[in-house]
């Protein structure tokens, strides 16, 4: 069962949870419970494929609407790409061949069909909401805010899929142009997808979402659902890589202290993190980082949390100035700032500081980072230097270089390799419709395309 964090008796199972997206009132869904997983346990689950780790584990956060076979068959489909732990040097680790020299690690999770790291959550999602939907007949409409890599990876995960029109809002020049093609060709303009730029930024499309929700008649009529980490459904996914990944890296390193860094911005990411720590994943600490758009940051470091409008960066899709999943994560810590702070550990850097680090990598080994990755990167680098401790440094790669193109190329002065997906959208002429920040000019899309 979930319950509302504006009113804990306010409660749903996971199967209205994720249809309804938010509580009445405007509440975030939270589990009741966290399954925490013995040692023993835990070695069992890391032994397993990551789409049979993931289905176990959803088994605990999902309810009687699914069976074990269900969520099996999901995950299978979901998770049908790789999930690799990198050196900067292309070395993969694998735990029957542990003899590896350094510490320091990329987990790749941009290896998905959108090349990002919302891809883990979009097509759990996608498949769990279509299994429910086929048993009621329903019909959902889903509005969804990006800033760059969630409109696609949702976008791709709900594509044709009967009972579903999409919405998708983004800031209409607040994404790289590789991620805007994306956007705007998914289905070729033809299908249930449907995109929306948003003459503002990404706060500014994320609070019309919000706004939609609340207009209950207009919620009603089209029985809207969220693809937002505000839906629990989105950000449950994302703890269970953390998990099995940070099985595979004990298995093969041992038990030095593991601490992962992730570049962060509505804190999703985040979130699945430390639920994933909670079930046993053997994780130390983690480590945040932002770009100029450091809200949590300034609270991990001062205990007050200050939301205030984004303002534009190199690593667009953190440019959020009031993350939706920051009441989940005080929560987790039961409202303690000391408690957090014993967890997490953040660092912000600017636009110069991204550029010359990922030049800087590149020149050094080759690898070719996104500017989210390079911020990162750079977190774990800064808190690596204040730490006098031999521990395993896991970045996470949260998109494909290639994504922000036009960027990297620019910093790094080499021409990048082109992954068929964004081949295929080059391809596809872009279907948008550019709008106000305004409620009533997303309504009357809506009305017309329905």
């Amino acid at each position: 069962m979930y319950y509302s964090l504006k009113n804990s008796l306010v409660t749903a199972t996971f199967s209205r949870a994720l249809l309804a997206s938010l509580a009445p009132g405007g509440g975030l869904w939270m589990p009741h419970s966290i399954p925490r997983y013995s040692p023993e346990e835990c070695a069992s689950l890391g032994a397993m494929s990551f789409a049979d780790c993931a289905a176990k584990l959803a088994v605990k956060f999902t309810d009687d609407k699914f069976s074990e076979d269900d969520l099996s068959a999901i995950c299978r489909d979901a998770y049908d790409f790789p999930v690799p732990i990198k050196t900067a040097d292309g070395y993969e680790l694998d735990s029957a061949t542990p003899e590896i020299s350094g510490n320091e690690f990329f987990l790749e999770l941009f290896h998905g069909p959108t090349l990002a790291f919302k891809d883990f959550a979009a097509r759990f999602m996608g498949r769990a909401a279509g299994h429910i939907m086929k048993s009621k007949g329903d019909k959902r409409t889903i509005l969804v805010a990006t800033s760059g890599d969630t409109g696609g990876a949702i976008g791709d995960a709900f594509l044709n899929q009967d009972g579903i029109q999409v919405f998708i809002l983004f800031p209409k020049d607040g994404v790289s142009s590789v991620q805007k093609q994306q956007l705007t060709t998914i289905g070729g303009g033809r299908a249930n997808v449907h995109a929306m730029a948003v003459d503002g930024s990404f706060d500014d499309c994320q609070a019309l979402v919000k706004s939609a929700f609340s207009d209950q008649a207009f919620s009603k009529k089209h029985n809207l659902m969220s693809a937002n980490s505000i839906n629990v459904g989105r950000v449950i996914p994302q703890s269970f890589y953390y998990f099995w990944t940070s099985l595979q890296i004990k298995a093969a390193l041992g038990d030095k202290p593991l601490v992962y860094s992730i570049p962060s911005g509505n804190l999703g990411n985040l979130t699945g993190g430390l639920i994933a720590r909670q079930m046993g994943a053997p994780i130390d600490r983690f480590v945040i980082g932002n770009n100029a758009n450091d809200p949590f940051v300034e609270y991990l470091i001062s205990g007050e949390y200050k939301p205030r409008p984004s303002v534009p960066t190199l690593s667009n899709a953190m440019d959020i100035g009031r993350p939706n999943n920051f009441p989940r994560i005080d929560k987790l810590f039961k409202g303690s700032h000391p408690a957090a702070q014993q967890v997490c550990w953040g660092a912000s850097f600017t636009d110069i500081e991204t550029e010359r680090h990922m030049r800087r990598i590149h020149a050094d080994t080759g690898y070719i980072m996104c500017p989210h990755t390079a911020v990162g990167n750079l977190a774990m680098k800064a808190f690596s230097e204040g730490v006098d401790l031999d521990f395993v440094k896991v970045t996470v790669a949260t998109a494909h270089p290639a994504k922000f193109a036009d960027s990297v190329e620019r910093i790094l002065h080499t021409k990048l390799d082109v992954p068929k997906p964004l081949k295929s959208a080059q391809l596809l002429q872009p279907v948008m419709t550019i709008i106000p920040p305004s409620l009533d000019a997303v309504k009357e899309f809506v009305e017309i395309k329905i």
